[in-house]
This record gives C-alpha cells, structure tokens and sequence, in this order.
C-alpha cells in the first residue's frame, strides 16, 4: 500500500516502524526543510525519538501534494493546534483519500475533537482514528501493543486493519469516534489528577481509589458528548488512561507532581511555562465546553479550581464525601 504520514514527529516515526515492517510504501511529509534534511542525511532525531533509525526506504519530502497525490491511505501525525491550517492546505489535493487520524486532543479556539476539524475542512467521511495505550519510544520494539481504530466507514476500517495487523499489533475495533477521541484527550486531565496524588504522598490504595473513579466519570463524559459506554473497555480508553495516568515519564503527571508537593510549589508554575503540558490545555477547553452546557464534573472542576484558582492542593481528597 502507498502510505502517506504527515507530521515526522515521535509518533509519526513509531507508527512508521509498524508500515515498514508490513512492507508498506511510505512517504514521510515535514513542512521544515531543515528537518526534512537532518532525517534524509542521519535518519535520526535523537531529540524526539532516541536511538531510533528511520529505515532508508522512507521517503523524506517538504511538498504536500507529494505526500497525499495517489496515496491509499493519508496519516495525520500533527499536533492539533495545527490541524485546521494542515487540512486547508490538503484541500487541493484530497481525491477520495482514506484518512486515518493520530493527533489528540481539543482544539483551543473552536473546541472541536478532532474528527470535526477533518471533516469541517475535507468534506469526507473516510476517517478513521487510531488510539490506544502506548509510547512512541515502545512501538518499534516490536512488543506487543494494543490500539483502538475507531471508524464509521467500513472501506476504511478494512483498509487500516490490512494496513497494521501483524504479529505484534492487536487491534480492537468500534464505530465510535466521539469516545475514542475524547478519552485520548481527557487522560491527560487525568494524568495530572494521578500525578498531584504522588506529590501528595497518596499510599495506592487511595491512587487506586481515584483510578476507578477517574473511570467513572470518563464514562459519564462519554455518555454526555454523544459516544457509546463500551467504548470505555477499549485499548483507547481504559488502556490509554491506565497508561498515561501511571507514567512518571509524563510530562502530565509530572506536572501534577510538583503541583501537589508543597515544597515545589514554584517549581510547578516555571514547569508549566518551560514545558508543554497538554493536560493543561485541554483541561481549559473542556472546563469551557462543560460550562456552556451547564454540567459539573467533580474530578474535572477540582483540578481546574486547583490549577487555574490556586486553591489547595489537598482539596482534590475532599470531593468524594
């Protein structure tokens, strides 16, 4: 198949590593020159993806058209801040292309998930998102691995599953977009919840505690935005959530770390101006979506009043009784 990855990001290479190894034609688009010449001459980028190897015959290229034209499947890798701009820019050249989606999260301006944005600037509904509960740094690994593809098109799913299926890739499959993509975004909230208990110095039963809660209400989100409540025993969300919220390598539960540590309390606000927290983000556009339709969620509203408010730190231990 003729794969075209857009984004040569951490994960654009991981998922890059499964089509090599299925044999896949690939062609890697970056809109930066001059990181488009750094992978052509070493292969690497030790910055976003150490002592990975891009393999030779993937195609490096900076022209769009190139990386979408008589393509089977087109593969968004882009940080969700600039999808909109990307897709108006594919506009010209999308014929009936199959789109598979990897970027998480909410767009801050509109507060789109980002099935919207594709479907609001292509016009199509050969979309499909693939999620579930793993780092970009494991996948090449060739471990066994679990992902979620989300998709309302048939000819879609069955493309993307003859695409990835392989010895190591175990695949569950549902028609629901909405939940797939919100649980990719809220687990980063979440993460920042797990991460505040570690700095509180929370034993594991308290963290298992709000682990299962933390559950509960993704599930009371799911059923809000109009998503499917099975959706919640997939690799995308109870696997992604388990995963993000437990990883002390997060930039989200580090974050959530230093915030709940009283002695690093100024630590925690220089982290968040030096560090992209996606969590954060998120965590403004969902508290605006959850406004605007006048619902409350504990976790969520804890956190927000936590982190934008300054209120306590402790305060998230006191919203169950």
């Amino acid at each position: 198949m003729r794969i075209g990855i857009l984004g040569a990001g951490a994960y654009a290479m991981a998922i890059s590593s499964i089509l090599d190894n299925n044999n896949h034609e690939l062609t890697m688009w970056t809109e930066f020159v001059d990181e488009a010449e750094a992978l052509k001459s070493t292969r690497k980028n030790d910055k976003k993806m150490p002592g990975f190897t891009l393999p030779e015959k993937i195609n490096i290229t900076t022209d769009l058209e190139k990386s979408i034209i008589n393509k089977d499947l087109i593969i968004l890798a882009i940080p969700t801040q600039f999808l909109d701009t990307v897709c108006k820019k594919m506009k010209s050249y999308i014929n009936n292309n199959k789109i598979l989606i990897t970027s998480k999260g909410i767009d801050q301006k509109t507060g789109f998930l980002v099935d919207k944005i594709i479907r609001t600037n292509l016009n199509t509904e050969n979309i499909a998102i693939l999620s579930g509960p793993t780092f970009a740094i494991d996948i090449p690994k060739k471990s066994q691995i679990g992902l979620s593809i989300a998709s309302s098109n048939k000819e879609t799913e069955s493309l993307i599953k003859e695409i990835f299926d392989n010895e190591y890739v175990n695949l569950d499959y549902t028609k629901d977009i909405i939940g797939t993509e919100l649980c990719g975004a809220v687990k980063n909230i979440y993460a920042i919840v797990m991460g505040l208990l570690e700095g509180l110095e929370c034993n594991e039963s308290t963290k298992a505690f709000f682990m299962t809660e933390i559950i509960k209400e993704t599930k009371e989100l799911i059923n809000l935005f109009g998503g499917t409540e099975e959706t919640i025993l997939t690799y995308a969300s109870i696997g992604d959530i388990f995963l993000t919220c437990n990883s002390k390598s997060s930039r989200n539960y580090s974050f959530g770390t230093l915030l709940g540590d009283k002695q690093n309390k100024l630590k925690s606000k220089k982290y968040l101006e030096e560090t992209t927290v996606e969590g954060v983000y998120t965590l403004r556009s969902m508290k605006k979506i959850l406004q605007a339709q006048n619902k409350s969620f504990k976790i969520i509203d804890t956190i927000y009043e936590i982190i934008e408010n300054e209120q306590e730190p402790t305060k998230i231990l006191k919203i169950f009784k």
